[in-house]
């Protein structure tokens, strides 16, 4: 039986997911940088100062990731960064979707109330891929999957239409996938 929907409820599933991402992007093996004051070193005063290092951008260039088309629809409707995370692909009932690039399921289920059936998958520190509105999936939390392994089937879980909602999160950011798509 399912619960009657709430503003709480609703709430509580977008916190649950939230922070489910929040500790999937910032899980990292790497060890925390020294700070600033325990780097910083006396220069003599004859030393010319040393340039500071360029700043690196907040998300690097997509030319060395390459993921594949999770579905073959069209594309109906784009990335704008506001609106729409992602890009939406209509298709049929039923179609496969596919995994983009190899990685693990960190989370399958429909706990964020507007993306219905949702996959989340893991690629590795910085890279997330995520596929809504799913009519069944295929894989669930903890498997590890291969780059067009089927993991779901396009359905209108949570939507106006049969659709899969595609997005791709680069340090917690969501990025228009179309450049990253091959």
């Amino acid at each position: 039986p399912q619960r009657p929907f709430t503003v709480r409820s609703w709430w509580a599933g977008l916190l649950a997911v939230c922070t489910l991402l929040l500790m999937v992007a910032c899980s990292s093996t790497k060890p925390p940088a020294a700070s600033p004051q325990a780097t910083k070193r006396k220069m003599p005063a004859s030393a010319p100062a040393a340039r500071a290092p360029a700043p690196k951008a907040a998300v690097p260039a997509p030319a060395a990731i390459r993921l594949l088309r999770p579905a073959a629809g069209p594309v109906v409707d784009r990335f704008d960064g506001s609106r729409n995370k992602g890009i939406d692909i209509g298709g049929k009932a039923g179609d496969a979707i596919l995994a983009a690039e190899a990685g693990l399921v960190v989370y399958a289920g429909t706990g964020l109330r507007g993306y219905g059936n949702l996959l989340i998958v893991k690629h590795n520190d910085t890279l997330l891929t995520a596929y809504a509105h799913n009519r069944k999936l295929l894989v669930k939390d903890g498997d590890a999957v291969r780059k067009g392994q089927k993991i779901a089937e396009m359905g209108s879980s949570d939507a106006d239409r049969v659709k899969l909602h595609f997005e791709v999160r680069r340090n917690g950011n969501a990025v228009d996938p179309a450049p990253y798509i091959e």
